[in-house]
């Protein structure tokens, strides 16, 4: 004869409950609490208060932070022993920020069965909410108080979700704004309750609309993922890259002019848009034809533009150490032309100014 079986082993029931609205609670999650023998629970007020709403009698014992350890033991006992134990929070998924994960790894220790239920969720209702990128984020439960730690878990490359107190959330937003004031931030309050409220924004404008009037309620704090450094370096060298572009372009525009006033005859100053000729100290012997730039075309003496460029290489590169005296010289008349600062382009479209 085969021995007797023993007792059929019990098994853990994690229960989600309610995040504000009591109707968000599904059908599975009534029909587990009434099938369990008994339900741990963080508040047993609040439990009952829910239980009651859809008629429910189960008994209920206490289990949060304070006594998870010794009552996990005990549980165990309880499902060996062949019972049913449903496990609920105050709000939302047990173990996300609330009491439960030394009991899922004492049952999981013992070989006992844990069965989960989908249900209500304050971090991804605050997700969704927020708009912000969804394929990468990461959860961080409540916020470090330490502006370091703080500094660090905001730095984060994917969409960040928290928690956070009212009383906390302006000084938050402010070490936020403080390291990027344009990052994106959603400020969840009273999630599915009569009172909800998505506020979005950058993170320089959230912290001033909460410096002055903080919120209330229970907050979820949704930011968008950090700018990464190579991005903003790659943006900025294409700016450098541009601005260089358009000036070879004005400065080649500009010494094709120089090169067809240096073949006439005689130069009208009238016609050339740079500022008032000087007498010539080169030695091109240019008289009467020499553009007559002198200092304000800036070669650092009574020197025309076409007895500088009749100076040999080595001549010129003594003349300007720190750079070339052709960009540094074709940069200043660029900008000085005319008395007026304006470029080449501007002063030959408009006829009149001239």
């Amino acid at each position: 004869m085969s021995a007797p079986a023993g007792p059929p082993a019990g098994r853990l029931i994690v229960c989600p409950t309610p995040i504000g609205n009591l109707e968000d609670v599904t059908l599975r999650v009534l029909a587990a609490l009434r099938e369990a023998d008994v339900v741990a629970c963080e508040d047993t007020r609040r439990t009952r208060t829910l239980l009651e709403r859809y008629g429910v009698k189960a008994r209920l014992v206490s289990y949060h932070e304070h006594n998870e350890r010794a009552r996990a033991g005990q549980l165990v006992e309880r499902m060996r022993a062949g019972g049913v134990v449903a496990l609920v929070s105050d709000a939302g998924t047990p173990l996300v920020s609330d009491p439960g994960f030394l009991l899922v790894q004492a049952c999981v220790a013992a070989g006992l069965a844990v069965e989960v239920l989908p249900g209500p969720s304050a971090a991804l209702a605050a997700l969704v909410a927020s708009a912000l990128p969804a394929d990468r984020w990461r959860f961080a439960g409540f916020l470090p108080r330490k502006r370091a730690e703080l500094e660090a878990e905001l730095r984060t490359a994917e969409t960040l979700v928290a928690f956070e107190s009212p009383r906390r959330i302006a000084a938050t937003l402010a070490v936020l704004a403080a390291l990027d004031p344009q990052r994106p931030v959603a400020v969840c309050r009273e999630l599915t309750k009569l009172h909800e409220e998505v506020v979005r924004g950058t993170a320089a404008e959230l912290a001033e609309r909460y410096a002055a009037a903080p919120p209330r309620g229970e907050i979820a704090l949704v930011v968008g993922p950090a700018r990464e450094p190579a991005t903003a370096d790659a943006k900025a060298m294409s700016e450098r890259s541009e601005k260089a572009a358009n000036y070879e372009l004005r400065l080649g525009s500009l010494l094709s002019h120089q090169a067809h006033a240096s073949r006439a005859d005689v130069v009208d100053h009238e016609q050339v848009p740079f500022a008032p000729a000087v007498a010539c100290s080169g030695s091109c012997g240019a008289v009467g034809r020499c553009s007559g730039l002198g200092r304000a075309g800036g070669f650092g003496d009574n020197r025309s533009f076409q007895c500088w460029r009749g100076l040999g290489r080595r001549a010129r590169g003594r003349r300007n150490r720190r750079g070339s005296p052709l960009r540094t010289g074709g940069r200043q008349l660029l900008f000085r032309a005319s008395g007026a600062r304006r470029s080449f382009h501007a002063w030959r479209s408009n006829p009149r100014s001239r």
